[in-house]
This record gives structure tokens, sequence and C-alpha cells, in this order.
């Protein structure tokens, strides 16, 4: 199945090839990995022909997080529209598309298997190069579609589920510098969000109860309540690790302990200005590790720093690693907002750059629940 595979993309760029090189190749990208059933078409010259994402805020808020169980279902519900809509604004059908590329993990068993089987299913029965993607690469070579970015480069990977920076060698290999030792920032940004009792935001970019706390942050004086900054002591200090849990524990223990008046809008927004304020300093300290570790992994001086993941939405920390990126002489690169959070695009690029590489899979392929984005390249090797 694997020599199949390469005989079909050797058909698909040759086809690309004489017609602008492979600037035409039309790749169908399906995510499913949280709570968003997504779907887009991208060209090779990175043209997002279209897209569609469904988000399911209504069904969780009430349960004050993503609910794998409710999850999944709503992708069996969602995602034969997802796609038929994607085609059809497209204005295309599957037989006009080159290759498929689907998230492989990690993420959510559920729902990466209903994407799983949508995705191996089309490829199988119309003959098209199913490729399976890590969902941290994806986000990782996302800022390669919007901007001029040449490898290597360092990439912080900021999201609800994963929080960890990688000196990016190219297509398929990583090396992981620091990851979180408990909560990602984004758990850490949704949890405080439910403690201070705020609102979700139904929206269809830049939507939950992480957006909703940057929100009420605005409103807010965050010199109001000093917060410590994790890791901060002697003997982690020069680790590149991450750590939320003491500070999302610290804003629990303060609203216990009654230190602001939780009906107070002006209180909760001081505490979430506090906590925003501290979290991004840690992780641009946290950052600044990883580049200088960077520059000895790589061998080089990196010259881009780039910024992905659902939590690169947020402004304020845009803004503290704008600042990390001009002290080290860096260029900062963060996709558009609505490309940073979970979507189709992310994953139909990352199916453009590995089907550039020859990287596609068998049909037979199956979810992985957890996989380390430095473990990419040995899978493959294995493979070979």
């Amino acid at each position: 199945m694997i020599r199949a595979g390469y005989r079909q993309v050797r058909h698909v760029l040759r086809r690309g090839k004489s017609s602008c090189s492979d600037a035409s190749m039309r790749v169908l990208g399906i995510e499913s990995s949280c709570d968003d059933t997504a779907a887009a078409v991208v060209t090779g010259d990175g043209r997002i022909l279209s897209e569609t994402n469904r988000h399911q805020y209504s069904v969780h808020e009430a349960h004050g997080g993503i609910v794998p169980g409710l999850a999944a279902d709503q992708h069996l519900r969602n995602i034969p529209e997802v796609v038929r809509d994607t085609l059809a604004h497209a204005n295309l059908t599957i037989h006009d598309i080159d290759a498929i590329a689907v998230t492989r993990g990690p993420g959510m068993p559920g729902g990466l298997t209903v994407g799983l089987a949508a995705a191996k299913t089309l490829a199988c029965v119309h003959n098209k190069p199913l490729i399976g993607v890590h969902h941290m690469e994806a986000h990782a070579l996302m800022a390669r579609m919007t901007h001029t970015v040449n490898f290597p480069f360092v990439c912080l990977l900021a999201s609800g589920g994963h929080t960890l920076t990688v000196a990016v060698h190219g297509v398929n290999e990583h090396t992981l510098i620091g990851s979180t030792r408990d909560d990602s920032v984004g758990e850490a940004f949704d949890k405080v969000a439910r403690e201070l009792n705020i609102p979700w935001i139904n929206a269809q970019h830049g939507g939950g109860p992480g957006a909703a706390l940057e929100a009420l942050a605005l409103e807010g004086d965050a010199a109001r309540f000093a917060m410590p900054v994790p890791m901060d002591k002697t003997d982690s200090a020069r680790s590149p690790d991450f750590s939320f849990s003491g500070l999302k524990t610290h804003v629990r223990r303060l609203r216990e302990a009654a230190g602001f008046n939780i009906q107070d809008r002006q209180d909760r927004a001081d505490v979430a200005a506090a906590f925003q304020t501290t979290a991004v300093r840690h992780l641009a300290k946290k950052t600044a590790l990883a580049i200088v570790r960077a520059r000895d992994i790589l061998g080089t001086q990196p010259q881009t720093l780039v910024v992905s993941g659902g939590v690169a939405c947020n402004q304020a920390v845009r803004a503290g690693l704008e600042a990390l990126a001009m002290q080290h002489k860096m260029a900062l690169v963060c996709p558009p907002p609505q490309l940073c959070s979970d979507n189709g695009v992310m994953i139909a690029w990352a199916g453009i750059e590995r089907l550039r590489c020859g990287l596609l899979d068998p049909y037979s392929i199956d979810f992985i629940q957890r996989w380390p984005l430095d473990q990419l390249k040995h899978m493959r090797d294995r493979s070979e």
C-alpha cells in the first residue's frame, strides 16, 4: 500500500508541474481531534478554496469543559455535512481532490476515530493518497502557508491540550526542547475562566472560555493581585519546561479564601488580568530558554520564532512574545488568529507539505492518542 501511495504522489506532482509546478494541487484536510469538526480544501500555493468548521461550545459549556463522549457524538453528526459543504463551497467534487489529509493524533480517541474513518473511506474508495497528520506538526507548519518561513525555526505550540517548544528542522523532523509538566496553558486559561464564572464566547472564530477570559482581562488591573510566576525558583528556573497547575490553583485558593468578590465584575476582571499577565511572563521566560537551547540543537542562530495553537490568538500572548523575539533579533510569526485554533486548513496544508516529501500512509492507519512530536521521524524510519 505504501508503494502504491508513492506511485500516486508521483502522479499528483507530475500533473501539478505541468500546470505551474505543484501550485494546483488540491488537498482536502479533515480535523476532529477535540471539539471542532472541520474540513478545508487548500492548494499547493496556499490558497484556501473553502473551509467549514462546526464548533461545539453550546454542547460543552454547561459541563465546564470538553466531554469526550459528547464531542465524539457531535463529530459523528457533523462530519458528513462538513465534508460535503466544504467540497460544495469550493465548487469541487471528491474526484477533483488530489489527496486527503486527516488528523491522526494526538487527541481524543472518539473524535480521531470519526475523522479517520471518514478520510480513509473517501481515500480508499476514490483511490486518493492518504496522509495521516500529527496535529501539532500541522500547527507548527501553518505559518509556512501564511508567511515566508524557512527551516529551521523555533516554535512555541500553545493550545488547550499542549504547551511545548520545539526546534523544527524540517517536515517530519522536530526536536522537543520543553513541554508542560502538568496543565497546558490553554487548559489553565479555560479552568481559570470557570473559577471566575466567565460565560464562554460562542463565535465562529475566537470563541470559548479562554477567549472570554482574555476579553474580561482587558477591563482589569493586573497589578492589583500579585501572582507567583511558575518555576521561578533556583532548582527549576533553568528548565525550559512549563507548569501552569500552580498558577491555576492560586486563583482557586484566592476565590476559596474570599480574596475577591466573585459577584463583582471588576474584581473578576482584575484577577483575570493578573492571571493572564503572569501566564504570559512564564511563557516568555521559558521560550527564551528554548531559543538559547535551539542554537545548540540546530547549530545555527534561528531567524524565526513561530507561535501557533489556539492560545496564539491571545493578543497579550502575542505582545509578550513579540518583545521576546525582538530581544533575540528574531522575527515573530503567528498565523492569523482564525488559523491558530483547530481548523481544517492546517491539516490540509500539513498534508501538502508531507505530500511534497512523499510521506504518505496506508489506508489501514489507526489513531494515536498520545504522540510525542519528536517521534514522527523515528516512526517513518521504522516503517521504511
